[in-house]
């Protein structure tokens, strides 16, 4: 029906998530519909994400440098550590300006019945990490779901016998709620109260 370089481009839009056909139609015709200059300037964002963006030498937050701005911030609380599951989290807590500790950013969460297992999240750096730094604590920023419990409790079990206090977000997050989806606060309610992972 369209042609193939049209085609192509609402093809490439259904490729993002929550994106569909008609959303993917709308957006091909406003590029359509765009000027040279904001097409280019957008096409050139596009191949910038990923020659530029890599991933922090440290915690695995994104940078366009070896080391991130916040571990490169000398002002941070570097004795407390807060293990996120992605780098969505970690923005979301930033956005929220109150916690002033350095981050771990691991690749998701431990999930048997998908497949994912403790190899596959990074855990080897987060250990190395603690190994060769001081932390007097060290909290668990997971989603309330199996997964996030599963991780916790696996991480607490690898620590054991180091005398770091380690502790999680606190249970008034809802089971199974994503926190990007947590307004700032019930979230920054969470951060404060949080609990001794037991």
């Amino acid at each position: 029906m369209y042609p193939e370089s049209l085609n192509n481009l609402i093809e490439s839009f259904k490729m993002l998530p929550g994106i569909g056909e008609k959303t993917a139609e709308r957006l091909a015709f406003s590029i359509l519909e765009s000027d040279t200059d904001n097409v280019e300037f957008f096409a050139d964002n596009l191949k910038n994400i990923q020659k530029k963006i890599k991933k922090c030498k440290i915690c695995n937050n994104l940078t366009e440098t070896e080391i991130c701005s916040i571990c490169n911030d000398k002002y941070r609380d570097n004795k407390t550590l807060c293990v996120v599951e992605d780098v969505k989290s970690l923005f979301l807590f930033e956005k929220m300006g109150m916690f002033k500790g350095v981050y771990h950013v691991l690749s998701g969460l431990i999930s048997p019945l998908d497949g994912i297992n403790p190899e596959d999240i990074g855990l080897g750096e987060l250990l190395s990490r603690i190994e060769k730094e001081s932390y007097d604590e060290i909290i668990f920023a997971f989603k309330p779901s199996v997964e996030g419990e599963t991780t916790s409790l696996y991480i607490k079990k690898l620590l054991e016998g180091k005398k770091i206090r380690i502790t999680r977000l606190a249970s008034g997050l809802p089971m199974g709620a994503d926190i990007e989806y947590l307004d700032s606060l019930t979230l920054e309610r969470a951060l404060n109260d949080r609990k001794e992972v037991a």
